[in-house]
């Protein structure tokens, strides 16, 4: 996707340059870990040898394979062949701790956030499928929206399609199987949301710096959104780090429970409020802390919350409970009412921005 590509090039530029001379970004930059993968497509892009507007030849890679459709799915058996480009992107997510994210597409402008898919129990016969972390995905969309040029407007591409405040929940625009961003929340630990940034897939190249303009503040916004909620550190007795520890917020879990890392430690994305985060070893009785998290994203720092358990010692470690690859809602009722989408899909997977704080 031409936009996106271009863009996070002038992304790359802008931090790098901005560094040392911008006190904003040079602090951003001091205190967040930024990765930016410009395509996960080359080929697609490649053969796209005669683009216009809405040609769609370039979203399928050299064996013929739509990527954002590629990824295991939460709700259904995706029966796709996983490409070597989605496995490497599968096992970036799994050795990175990745705590936020964003892929740019082409094709509408809209921040959709997950879920793309969804069954009854996450609400898909009310047309709306919504995770637990809902109120987190809706602020992070306008976050990205209301600091862009015009996205905010919510106005669509053609006169059948309209987007409030430039935001749509994935499953309330359409049915999607296998994407990424669902993938990433599920069993990434990440959150992460889709950027539909130009009506046009391939605009012609004098309105590229324009597409930059009208996206520098938006992007930078979304950045500073990794230092929301509250992040710290789990350990036994004698200080030693605790992997593969529950840390979770009560009353909003996970279909596959977030997890310390290797370093023990845990983030969380969570607005301004107060909370129970609830950590546990197994084996061990649960360790509840009540926290108010303030608003810290211009100070750049989440809240720091550690948990330390007396009666761990390094020699006991909990046990990897890797989730499945296979649908961790299959023992749902399926959304088999879900009306499969019959208006333009407009998704291109090509571009990715990861953030690691």
């Amino acid at each position: 996707q031409t936009v996106g590509r271009e863009i996070l090039l002038h992304l790359i530029d802008f931090l790098v340059s901005s560094y040392g001379r911008d006190p904003v970004i040079t602090r951003l930059l001091n205190n967040t870990r930024v990765h930016i993968m410009p395509t996960m497509n080359p080929d697609g892009f490649e053969a796209t040898e005669v683009p216009d507007c809405y040609y769609t030849r370039g979203r399928y890679n050299r064996n013929g394979e739509d990527l954002n459709r590629n990824f295991p799915d939460a709700f259904e058996n995706n029966s796709a062949n996983i490409q070597p480009e989605t496995r490497a992107v599968m096992d970036w997510i799994q050795n990175e701790t990745f705590v936020l994210s964003a892929n740019l597409h082409g094709g509408a402008l809209v921040a959709s956030y997950t879920f793309d898919n969804g069954n009854p129990a996450t609400g898909s016969l009310k047309g709306y499928s919504q995770s637990p972390d809902d109120d987190v995905f809706v602020h992070l969309a306008k976050t990205y929206s209301s600091n862009h040029a015009s996205m905010y407007k919510g106005t669509g591409c053609d006169n059948r399609q309209t987007f409030p405040g430039g935001i749509t929940n994935g499953y309330s625009w359409y049915q999607l199987e296998g994407g990424m961003q669902d993938y990433n929340y599920v069993w990434g630990q990440c959150f992460e949301i889709t950027l539909e940034l130009s009506c046009c897939k391939y605009p012609p190249a004098d309105q590229l710096e324009k597409f930059w303009r009208d996206n520098k503040v938006a992007l930078i916004e979304y950045i500073k959104q990794v230092h929301l909620g509250v992040k710290g550190q789990v350990t036994d007795k004698n200080g030693n780090p605790i992997p593969h520890a529950i840390v979770e917020v009560k009353g909003r879990p996970h279909v596959c429970p977030y997890r310390t890392n290797e370093q023990g430690e845990y983030f969380l994305l969570l607005l301004p409020g107060t909370y129970v985060i609830n950590a546990t070893v197994p084996g061990f009785k649960s360790m509840l802390k009540t926290v108010q998290i303030p608003d810290n994203t211009e100070n750049f720092s989440a809240l720091k919350q550690d948990f330390s358990f007396p009666e761990v010692s390094d020699k006991i470690r909990s046990r990897v409970a890797s989730c499945p690859k296979t649908p961790l809602y299959q023992e749902l009722t399926r959304a088999s009412a879900a009306v499969k989408p019959t208006v333009h899909i407009w998704v291109l997977m090509t571009v990715m921005l990861v953030i690691f704080k």
